[in-house]
């Protein structure tokens, strides 16, 4: 059952015309982060919302790396939870473990946002200590990414074009990806999600994040096929 609490949030996101979410969420779950991610194209997300910077680079992350709660999550359409970072080991996720160490997370509780058999995103919940959730919480988390499904589905409130419209300058987070991984697919002759592969294994490999690397690909600094840089033009002499 949800919380009053929980209830009055639900209402208020139904009813206001921004997007994002109360404040009052990170604390009732219990959580020190929050952060809303949409499947833009089958496995494919768009970090849409975080209640703060660690929750976007935990999101940064799980997308760079392509592994994590959330990409387990979306693919098993169920809950993912972590309680114990500490305890976790890199046998799961061995990227990303040793990867998020200077993020000040210890436990990690990632749900789908799906109705059905259709999954539209993931609601993903951070915490600096380790531990589960109670059983409140997790109905209220529950409540929510329930309210947040139906909202990005079109049933209710606000809709995704509003909540892109608060992002800066108007477009996705990750815009320069999507850009970038279809000319990579083009250039390459690949399917987007092999496109997307190899620009996540150059930025790993390369200890860079993966928005910079697709904006090197964009601006044709960077070519994938060989890993090197885009050669200039030569420039004209003047006779």
């Amino acid at each position: 059952m949800l919380s009053p609490e929980m209830t009055r949030i639900l209402r208020a996101l139904h009813t206001d015309a921004g997007p994002g979410l109360d404040a009052a969420c990170v604390s009732l779950l219990g959580m020190d982060h929050l952060a809303v991610s949409l499947v833009v194209d089958g496995e494919i997300t768009e970090h849409l919302w975080s209640s703060g910077s660690v929750g976007a680079s935990f999101e940064d992350l799980q997308f760079t790396l392509g592994q994590g709660p959330g990409p387990d999550a979306l693919r098993a359409g169920q809950a993912t939870v972590e309680p114990d970072v500490a305890a976790l080991g890199t046998v799961r996720w061995p990227l990303l473990v040793p990867a998020m160490a200077h993020l000040p997370i210890e436990a990690m509780f990632c749900l789908p946002l799906a109705l059905g058999g259709i999954t539209v995103g993931v609601l993903t919940a951070l915490r600096a200590s380790p531990g589960p959730m109670s059983g409140q919480e997790m109905d209220d988390a529950l409540g929510l990414a329930a309210a947040l499904t139906l909202q990005f589905l079109g049933g209710a409130g606000t809709g995704f074009a509003t909540w892109v419209d608060a992002q800066p300058n108007g477009e996705l987070h990750r815009a320069v990806v999507h850009q970038a991984t279809g000319m990579l697919s083009v250039r390459l002759a690949l399917p987007l999600g092999e496109a997307l592969l190899r620009l996540r294994a150059y930025a790993y490999s390369h200890d860079r994040s993966i928005i910079e690397a697709a904006e090197d690909v964009v601006s044709r600094r960077l070519r994938l096929d060989n890993d090197r840089p885009e050669p200039e033009s030569p420039k004209e002499t003047k006779g």
